[in-house]
């Protein structure tokens, strides 16, 4: 008799609300449930540009490190996703020992409310990096090979690299560029690849304010510094108000490094759980003209399994 063929194989649809309910407890989902979902994010991401545009109200935030207790904090504080339209600028990953839980729940949460949650792509969202930093290292640990952080990363590809907050307030990971002049230059550029190490795609990711004036040679080896008078001139070119941004640790959570025109929100109390750090998240109104208001935090006193958080840090910590 004739072999009967084998039936194709069904793809069973992710369901969203449990994957989320699951990641809320710090539960990973299983590898073929992150294919589904990285797939259905890239669906989305695709269709997102260079420089997205955010409806006010929104709440902003800085890097999270894979800190999940303290994005769980952080939801606490600044109030659930949908119920909130939250703005998250990159750094979702590495450092912290919940990476993994805390893109897959910001992943999770962007496909369930594509328009209540925007992420946009840190330097830390790269192939490169995260092989240094430890997310390489957790997804090995977590899922036994690489084929999960493949996923990850080839999903990084797609993030839009900055937004725009009612065309008014600009907001990439880190800063701006000498080669990028205006918006339009930033929705030119190819994104859908690895973050290079110079040009305009790493300058946004990489570059820091600095008191000084003009352009200057980063001491992070990658990126630029500007000055005051450079924020100003972008500023006044693309008619935004000010530039919001994350990429470096401030005390206090936030910090106008150039006074009414730049500041820096960070969003990982007590960073590499060892920095003492306050973290804060900054809330746009409904009016673009009325000034933003920041809520500071500390990190949750929940901070998982102590045998993850006791076990020795890598020298990168340090």
């Amino acid at each position: 008799p004739r072999a009967l063929a084998a039936a194709p194989r069904r793809r069973t649809m992710l369901d969203l609300d449990a994957a989320i309910a699951q990641l809320r407890q710090c539960d990973v989902l299983d590898e073929n449930e992150v294919r589904q979902l990285c797939d259905a994010a890239k669906e989305i991401l695709v269709d997102e540009s260079n420089v997205q545009r955010v409806d006010a109200p929104v709440t902003i935030c800085g890097d999270i490190h894979g800190q999940f207790y303290d994005l769980l904090e952080l939801f606490r504080v600044g109030g659930e996703c949908p119920e909130r339209n939250y703005l998250f600028l990159g750094d979702f990953v590495d450092r912290g020992h919940y990476s993994v839980e805390t893109f897959l729940l910001l992943l999770a949460l962007k496909v369930r409310h594509p328009d209540r949650i925007t992420l946009i792509r840190g330097n830390h969202e790269s192939r490169q990096i995260t092989q240094v930093y430890g997310f390489y290292d957790e997804c090995l640990r977590k899922y036994g090979d690489a084929t999960v952080w493949k996923e990850f990363t080839s999903l990084f590809d797609t993030l839009p690299l900055s937004a725009a907050v009612e065309n008014s307030v600009f907001c990439p990971h880190a800063g701006l560029s000498p080669s990028l002049d205006t918006v339009d230059h930033i929705q030119q550029l190819n994104r859908f690849q690895e973050i290079p190490h110079e040009g305009p795609m790493c300058d946004l990711v990489w570059s820091d304010p600095d008191e000084r004036c003009g352009w200057g040679i980063s001491p992070r080896g990658a990126g630029y510094t500007f000055g005051a008078d450079i924020t100003e001139q972008f500023l006044t070119t693309n008619s935004f108000k000010f530039i919001v941004r994350a990429h470096q640790l401030v005390m206090e959570g936030y910090s106008w490094t150039h006074p009414n025109t730049c500041v820096t929100v960070f969003s990982a109390p007590n960073y590499c759980y060892r920095c003492g750090n306050m973290a804060a998240i900054m809330e746009i109104g409904d009016s673009i003209d009325a000034r933003p208001e920041f809520v500071m935090y500390e990190a949750s006193p929940e901070q998982g399994d102590k045998k993850e958080l006791n076990q020795r840090m890598p020298d990168y910590f340090l």
